[in-house]
């Protein structure tokens, strides 16, 4: 049992480890020696894990995608609407590229033509939009004929701020998004709905904080 949760915490590291090499330096730059030595594990006991750098990548986009799948089961809706929580989810999508190395490696390297990519997250991410478009259509918060369109805004402005948030992270802020909901809503929300949505987000902090760590 004790081997077991060493080696648990030996592979844990070493995706830390690579998701923050890969975000600094890129997936074809990245050393397995620099990986392993900032992990504070031996070449072996990478290899003993991982026999690739391709493997270790497609770990890094995999534990990427139990965190987008975190964030976007989060918080039933708890009397929210479903456009709220489409609100809520993106902040807190933002929130997770900007503060963790592991999300936000793992979608750079989904979005890397260098490798063939073991888990497609900008694609998870648009499907779940999608959904929840639909969801909101169907629960007549949408104004009629916009939600092809709202997925359309919505997956580009997403993906564009995580891709310009990787070099600079006040893309990933609240104030950005917010400003991004604030334009948008008037668009989307029927008029009995937009006044009570938070453009900035309905969660707390401390929700937040819960999703990540």
């Amino acid at each position: 049992m004790v081997k077991q949760e060493r080696a648990a915490r030996t592979r844990d590291a070493l995706i830390r480890s690579a998701a923050e090499i890969f975000d600094r330096e890129g997936f074809t730059a990245a050393s397995l020696t620099t990986i392993s030595s900032q992990a504070g594990v031996s070449n072996g006991a990478l290899h003993f894990h991982f026999p690739s750098k391709g493997s270790l990548a497609d770990a890094v986009e995999s534990a990427a995608a139990n965190q987008l799948q975190t964030i976007t089961d989060a918080e039933a809706f708890n009397g929210k609407s479903r456009l709220q929580h489409l609100v809520d989810v993106t902040h807190v999508l933002t929130t997770g590229l900007r503060e963790d190395v592991v999300l936000r490696a793992g979608f750079e390297l989904s979005g890397d033509t260098s490798r063939a990519s073991h888990v497609d997250l900008r694609a998870c991410w648009q499907a779940w939009v999608q959904e929840a478009v639909g969801d909101a259509d169907d629960q007549g918060e949408l104004c009629t004929g916009v939600s092809e369109s709202a997925v359309t805004a919505l997956v580009a402005a997403t993906v564009g701020f995580e891709v310009l948030g990787s070099r600079d992270s006040t893309w990933l802020s609240q104030p950005r998004v917010t400003q991004f909901w604030r334009l948008l809503l008037p668009r989307l929300a029927t008029a009995g709905l937009l006044d009570d949505l938070e453009a900035a987000g309905s969660r707390t902090p401390s929700e937040d904080q819960a999703v990540f760590f």
